[in-house]
C-alpha cells in the first residue's frame, strides 16, 4: 500500500495532520455499483469515518 495517502477531509477520524491518511486500508468503490469509473469524481472513500 502507498506510504503517503493524502487526504483534505478533516472531518474524517483517519485524517491527520499535513492531510495524511492515517487508516491501516483504503476502501474506494465507483458510484455506478459496477468496476469501472472514468475519473475521480465517480468513485467515493468508503474508508472514511466522521470524527462526529
Amino acid at each position: 500500500m502507498a506510504k503517503d495517502v493524502l487526504c483534505e477531509v478533516n472531518s474524517c477520524k483517519h485524517w491527520a495532520n499535513g492531510n495524511k491518511c492515517n487508516a491501516s486500508s483504503i476502501y474506494v468503490v465507483s458510484h455506478h455499483g459496477s468496476n469501472q469509473a472514468r475519473n475521480s469524481e465517480e468513485t467515493d472513500c468508503k474508508t472514511f469515518e466522521s470524527k462526529i
